[in-house]
């Protein structure tokens, strides 16, 4: 992916949505959600919403495809034409998104089938519940997975837009519910979660790095991370109203994991 990008800043999710996708030839359509992988907390899709040249319909577009970000205008820019997209794989995005389906787009736009680390293997990175192992398949059980997996959804492909409002659990209680994420946007990795406290701290919002992610219950919609309420409540404040900058990150992650 070219990155003409040269600092990374922290964008909120829900701060992007609604950007206008640029193709090289034309405006593509609006940012709708985001898919994230749950093994390694990035970033796998756009969901765009194309505009009237193309009747509305829905597209997945990985970060591989992404240019420049352009918070002025709103605009993120992208390597494809509108044409490409016109003829890609349809996929209902209302829906779980299939290994098969996933496989078909990626080869449609010869993106590398898993986003940065090649496509059966990656090295989970303790996120999101899952243990610090690295994965990988011989040739013989990428076939057999392939085989019983492939008309079923990809579990770990997560929306984002169906994770807000988790419930977000310590190991002595709920905390709030998540609202939005914080995601850099070059390597387009979630850093934190963004979490509203309601009652129980003032309303006031504090952030949750995946990596204190101790299980995830997804059906229940529960997250649990492996700190205290009380470890939370005295945690580095967290100003909303202003941009994450590293030495409020480093302060945050020298807090949790002294």
């Amino acid at each position: 992916m070219k990155q003409l990008k040269q600092y990374k800043m922290k964008q909120s999710i829900n701060s992007l949505l609604g950007y206008t996708i640029k193709g090289t030839d034309g405006e593509i359509g609006k940012v709708e959600e985001f898919f994230f992988d749950d093994q390694t907390s990035t970033i796998r899709y756009v969901v765009v919403k194309t505009g009237g040249w193309f009747s509305e319909k829905k597209v997945l577009i990985s970060p591989e495809a992404f240019q420049k970000l352009d918070c002025e205008s709103k605009k993120l820019s992208v390597n494809l034409t509108q044409e490409k997209i016109k003829n890609s794989p349809d996929i209902e995005t209302d829906k779980p998104v299939s290994e098969q389906q996933e496989e078909l787009i990626r080869g449609y736009y010869s993106w590398p089938g898993d986003y940065g680390n090649g496509m059966y293997g990656h090295m989970g990175l303790g996120m999101w519940g899952y243990p610090l192992v690295e994965v990988r398949e011989t040739e013989k059980e990428m076939i057999q997975r392939k085989t019983e997996k492939q008309a079923n959804e990809n579990p770990h492909l997560r929306s984002t837009q169906e994770v807000t409002g988790y419930d977000i659990h310590t190991t002595d209680g709920n905390i709030g519910k998540v609202e939005n994420f914080i995601i850099d946007d070059v390597s387009w990795k979630i850093h934190f979660l963004i979490v509203e406290t309601g009652n129980w701290f003032s309303g006031k919002k504090v952030i949750i790095s995946p990596r204190w992610i101790k299980d995830v219950k997804w059906q229940e919609q529960i997250v649990t991370i492996n700190h205290s309420k009380e470890e939370v409540k005295n945690s580095p404040e967290y100003d909303s109203s202003q941009p994450i900058i590293d030495s409020y990150e480093h302060s945050l992650n020298d807090y949790y994991e002294k």
